[in-house]
């Protein structure tokens, strides 16, 4: 992962941040990409944006590999609609590397609101060496997963991890973003066996294995109805 701080008019006039999950577009010639914003500055007028990257492959990944001081680049202003609840007993997050920005937001949200507040966190990486800082509260439990300790692959370490563990008592919301094929039986995990209500679960599939950005986005609709329809 690479962190690229952006300055600008643009980054000073924004408002500050409601929504832990806060996203802005970046404009690469006609794409647009969506990117969590770490944090936000704003009176020094300064946002960070961390990037997940894979070699040379995609548009995101080399442009912020190549990143110099003065380079520019434009973007949509920002969305977002979850933070975690204050009042919430127990805060459940899981998610892989592009989850992980949104998931350090809001962590860094829980400490500074309430030290105290009980985090359980789930993330998955390519290797113990991609472990990275993550702000805690002194009542967070955080597990890391490593995908080469599962044959490489997206997901099932981190699902088999969560199902396994010992769930929060009382008041339980969950963040899980990532990997659709990760999401998807999470999602019933949580919902049918753990109780947890629906409007207490914030839970998308940012990303799928073997779709590009573009081909996700026009099966995400078909993909969260089939969800619902279980």
């Amino acid at each position: 992962m690479i962190r690229v701080v952006l300055t600008g008019p643009g980054v000073g006039a924004l408002t500050d941040l409601t929504h832990t999950d806060t996203y802005v577009k970046l404009l690469f010639g006609d794409a647009k990409r969506a990117y969590t914003i770490r944090w936000l500055d704003r009176d020094a007028a300064q946002m960070a944006i961390d990037f997940v990257v894979h070699g040379d492959e995609g548009l995101a990944g080399p442009w912020a590999i190549a990143a110099q001081p003065d380079d520019e680049i434009s973007f949509v202003a920002p969305s977002g609609d979850w933070a975690p609840r204050p009042e919430a007993d127990a805060h459940l997050f899981v998610g892989d590397e592009a989850a992980i920005p949104a998931i350090a937001a809001a962590l860094e949200r829980l400490a500074g609101h309430d030290p105290q507040a009980r985090a359980q966190v789930f993330l998955e990486v390519a290797s113990a060496r991609h472990e990275q800082p993550m702000p805690q509260t002194a009542r967070t439990e955080l597990t890391w997963v490593h995908r080469d300790q599962h044959e490489g692959s997206y997901g099932p370490g981190l699902v088999r991890a969560v199902v396994g563990a010992d769930f929060p008592d009382g008041d339980v919301e969950g963040f899980v973003h990532g990997n659709a094929d990760m999401v998807r039986p999470l999602r019933r995990h949580l919902l049918k066996e753990r109780g947890v209500p629906r409007e207490h679960l914030s839970i998308s599939g940012y990303w799928r294995a073997g779709h590009t950005d573009e081909s996700w986005r026009a099966l995400k609709r078909e993909f969260n109805a089939a969800m619902d329809a279980e």
